[in-house]
C-alpha cells in the first residue's frame, strides 16, 4: 500500500473511532453510518468489476439479496450460527456467479449490462415466489442481531464491525489492484485483445473479479440483514443495482477511493433531501445530473482537479 493510500485510511480509522462520541451514541447518525459501510462494502467491489475489468453489472442487488437471504433463512428457519449463515452466502453467491459470468462475460457493452439485469430480475422474481422459504412480498422477519461471546451487538459495536470489514477490503483491494492480478485488470479493461495477445487470459480474469464482486455484494447483504432483522424483495430490486452502479460513477468508477466517496454521498444524499417531501426525487436527480455533467470522471477526481488547478 502506497503512502497516498496510507494517509486516508487512516483518517477513515481515526473518523469512526470518535464518531459514536461525537455524536453522542446517538442511535439515527450511528445507523447512517453502518448503511454507509454496507454499501462501501459492495461498491468496493462493483468498482473493481467496472472500473478496472471494464465490465458493466446491473444484477448485484441480486448478490446482495443472497447474501441477505442466505443468512436470514438459515438462522431463522434452520437455526444454522450466523457466521455459518454468512459463509454459505458467500459460497452461493461465488457459486452462482460463476455459473451466471462464464456465459455471461463473452457478452461486451450493452450486451452484458442486459443479461446482468436479466439475471437479477430472475432473482428478484425468486425472491418473491419462494414464499416458503423468503416470506415473499411480505419480506422475512426476526432475523437474529449478531452476538458477541453471548451479547448482542449493540449499534455502536456492529459500526465497528462493518467498518472493520470495510477497512479490511478495502486494504485487500488496493492490495489487488497494485499487484499483477489488478494490471492484468487493467489491460483487459484498455482492450483485450492486446491482453490476450500480451497472454493475458481476459476471459479467466473476467470471470475472477466477477465472483469477487458478488462476493462483496454477499458480504454486505448478510451484514444488512443482521442489523436491520428484517428483509424484502423490494430492497433487492433492480432500482438497488442501479444505485450501486450510481455510487461507483459519482464517486469515481476508475479507484476504489471514489467508490467508498461515492457511496457515501448517495448514502447521505437522500436523509438530507427528506424534507423536500414531493421535490425529493427531483432535487436528487438535479444534484446527480449536476455532478455527472461537470465531473464525468467523478467526484474524486474533480475535487483533486480543483486542488490540482488551485496549487497551480
Amino acid at each position: 500500500m502506497s503512502r497516498k493510500d496510507f494517509y486516508p485510511l487512516l483518517m477513515i480509522v481515526m473518523a469512526i473511532g470518535v464518531f459514536p462520541w461525537l455524536v453522542g451514541g446517538n442511535q439515527y447518525f450511528i445507523s447512517i453510518l453502518v448503511f454507509m459501510g454496507i454499501n462501501s462494502i459492495a461498491t468496493m467491489g462493483l468498482s473493481l468489476l467496472m472500473g478496472y475489468a471494464g465490465q458493466i453489472s446491473l444484477g448485484h442487488a441480486g448478490f446482495f439479496g443472497i447474501g441477505a437471504y442466505s443468512s436470514g433463512i438459515l438462522t431463522t428457519k434452520y437455526s444454522f450460527d450466523p457466521i455459518l449463515a454468512f459463509f454459505a452466502g458467500i459460497f452461493l453467491s461465488a457459486v452462482i456467479a460463476f455459473l451466471v459470468g462464464k456465459p455471461t462475460l463473452r457478452l461486451k457493452g450493452h450486451y452484458m449490462a442486459v443479461a446482468t439485469l436479466g439475471f437479477g430480475e430472475i432473482l428478484f422474481i425468486f425472491f418473491n415466489e419462494l414464499s416458503p422459504l423468503t416470506g415473499g412480498p411480505s419480506g422475512l422477519s426476526g432475523i437474529p442481531t449478531l452476538t458477541f461471546f453471548g451479547r448482542l451487538l449493540e449499534a455502536t459495536t456492529y459500526l465497528y464491525l462493518v467498518w472493520g470489514f470495510v477497512i479490511s477490503l478495502l486494504l485487500f483491494s488496493l492490495n489487488l489492484i497494485n499487484s499483477r492480478v489488478g494490471r492484468a485488470l487493467r489491460a483487459v479493461h484498455g482492450s483485450e485483445v492486446a491482453a490476450n495477445a500480451m497472454g493475458v487470459d481476459a476471459s479467466w480474469y473476467k470471470v475472477q473479479v466477477f465472483v469477487l464482486s458478488a462476493i462483496y455484494a454477499s458480504m454486505a447483504g448478510s451484514l444488512y440483514a443482521h442489523f436491520v432483522t428484517f428483509i424484502s424483495p423490494s430492497s433487492f430490486s433492480l432500482m438497488f443495482s442501479i444505485l450501486l452502479l450510481m455510487m461507483v460513477v459519482v464517486g469515481g468508477a476508475e479507484t476504489i477511493w471514489g467508490a467508498l466517496l461515492g457511496a457515501m454521498i448517495l448514502t447521505l444524499l437522500p436523509e438530507y433531501l427528506r424534507g423536500l417531501e414531493d421535490f425529493e426525487v427531483l432535487a436528487y436527480g438535479a444534484i446527480l445530473m449536476v455532478v455527472l455533467l461537470f465531473m464525468p470522471q467523478g467526484v474524486l477526481h474533480g475535487v483533486r482537479s480543483l486542488f490540482a488547478g488551485k496549487k497551480r
